[in-house]
């Protein structure tokens, strides 16, 4: 500590002792009387005492510090980053304008607070209170630093998302929970850092925790393997939020919010159903949206007295017309007659739509359906429902009456 003050104290002195004025270069107006009386007066006010053992020179050397720390100050934010600003301008990003805004601050105070520990430095303090103020500046910086880094770790989480959005990937659905695991554990590395700057022992603080993590640890399992869970999910990536996604066979619906410790659902009665991540990360989930394209897969029965002539060209005839429907995937049409049903006569059809979303899905399942009816009448058939045909043999079909009457004792006795 002492050296440091001696250093400020000789790069002072020095200065001022340097030169002495030289007579023979003076003109003539006396400045040569003044050959070592100059620095010696100079000397006598520097060393003088102002209040204790603080001297006129050490207030001084003190004050210039810092009105040089306010001058570089204003000269970083309004000419650097003003500088800097104007050139982010030109960019099409504004990412880079938000960087600079977000490390201005932490900057400028940093350089505020060294201009202050200068300062204090020059001045003849004692070891135990110079000791203190080195601490504090230690502690402080430390902390502006990590405030730097959080603010960094703000704009750096948006670009990732715009980056992701643009290039289509999942990765930006996990940026949230990314960013709040990030954060806490750069706070936590920043809390260690300021106590161990500020002088204490971190090691003992951290054994102390050892301590009592294990017990924690044992209470908070639960909440661990939620967090276990949430990493998982974010390496996995299996959905985003806005997908539609499946868990297991019981639960159905759209992402809101993936968390620390749990995934909000938003089920199809308009429910939130909240399903921590380490059920998420040992389940089945199917997601929908990921689908390219979404599938048909529909029997189509026609009456038992369709020709065989109808029924191909029939066929051939929904093949064609789901060719032709804009919203039908072209890559794989099926469509065959394939089992005699119990009522009718079944033809698979098996397609897909363009298009994935539910409800445009649907429409388009309408329009091809609408045209398979119109197929059908325009064939000469129609539409099978479920029938059943029952034959009557013995004495009982022989009591029938041509008409299709049961004789007035066939049936049960109504009261009178």
């Amino acid at each position: 500590m002492t050296l440091a003050r001696s250093f400020f104290h000789m790069v002072f002195f020095s200065f001022l002792m340097a030169a002495p004025l030289d007579a023979e270069a003076s003109t003539g107006l006396g400045i040569g009387m003044l050959e070592g009386v100059w620095p010696s007066l100079i000397t006598d006010i520097f060393e003088s005492s102002f209040i204790g053992k603080y001297t006129y020179g050490h207030l001084l050397w003190s004050f210039g510090i810092i009105l040089l720390t306010f001058i570089f100050r204003n000269v970083l934010t309004r000419m650097i980053f003003a500088r800097l600003k104007k050139l982010a301008t030109r960019t099409k990003t504004d990412y880079d304008d938000r960087l600079l805004e977000a490390l201005e601050k932490p900057v400028s105070l940093f350089f505020l607070f060294f201009g202050i520990y200068l300062a204090i430095a020059v001045l003849p303090l004692e070891d135990e209170l110079f000791h203190f103020f080195t601490l504090l500046f230690r502690g402080t910086s430390t902390l502006l630093v990590f405030w730097g880094i959080l603010r960094f770790l703000d704009v750096l989480a948006d670009l990732t998302v715009q980056i992701s959005d643009l290039k289509g990937s999942t990765v930006g659905a996990f940026v949230p929970l990314m960013k709040k695991a990030t954060r806490v554990f750069v706070i936590i590395v920043g809390i260690i850092m300021v106590i161990d700057n500020l002088g204490y022992s971190v090691g003992g603080i951290l054994a102390t925790l050892g301590l009592g993590g294990a017990a924690f640890a044992f209470a908070a399992k639960d909440t661990i393997a939620n967090l276990y869970g949430s990493f998982a999910l974010a390496l996995d990536r299996p959905f985003k939020v806005g997908d539609w996604i499946m868990v297991g066979d019981r639960v159905d619906g759209d992402v809101e919010e993936i968390g620390l410790r749990s995934t909000k659902i938003r089920t199809w009665p308009k429910t939130v159903l909240s399903i921590p991540n380490n059920v998420l990360a040992n389940e089945m989930i199917n997601n929908w949206s990921q689908m390219p394209k979404r599938r048909v897969k529909q029997i189509v029965g026609v009456e038992y007295g369709t020709p065989t002539e109808t029924m191909e060209v029939l066929v051939e005839d929904i093949r064609q017309l789901l060719r032709e429907d804009e919203g039908v995937n072209q890559e794989f049409i099926l469509v065959n007659f394939t089992d005699f049903g119990e009522s009718s006569l079944n033809i698979l059809v098996y397609y897909f739509t363009t298009t994935t979303a539910w409800l445009e899905h649907m429409d388009v399942r309408q329009r091809v359906n609408l045209k398979i009816m119109d197929a059908v009448a325009a064939r000469g058939s129609s539409i099978a429902f479920p029938t059943r045909t029952v034959h009557l043999e013995g004495e009982l079909a022989q009591k029938l009456v041509p008409g299709g009457e049961l004789p007035g004792d066939a049936g049960p006795t109504l009261p009178h």
